[in-house]
């Protein structure tokens, strides 16, 4: 299982739009094959800062998700959306239990 976890910020004049764009980019992903989780979340703390997590089977299928259409319109939104620079992270999980 691969997980990703970020943030970025987003303009505050823009932050519908910048919702508008999450919930898009995560309805079109979530019917993806080998994605098992993709959500957008923003932070209790500062209502521009937007959180992403996602879960993927395999390391495959997030390289797919990479590859599809709504990532790109997704990536070509984005820069005029964020306000400075957010990050993000990939886990390989080898194991999971309760």
């Amino acid at each position: 299982m691969i997980v990703i976890a970020g943030q970025f910020p987003v303009q505050p004049e823009k932050r519908e739009e910048a919702v508008a764009a999450a919930l898009e980019m995560a309805a079109a992903t979530q019917q993806e094959v080998g994605c098992l989780r993709y959500d957008f979340h923003a932070s209790l703390a500062d209502p521009n800062l937007f959180l992403i997590f996602e879960e993927w089977e395999t390391a495959e299928a997030l390289a797919a998700h990479s590859q599809t259409p709504h990532m790109a319109v997704f990536r070509q939104k984005l820069p005029h959306l964020t306000a400075g620079r957010g990050w993000i992270k990939r886990y390989e999980i080898a194991s999971v239990g309760d």
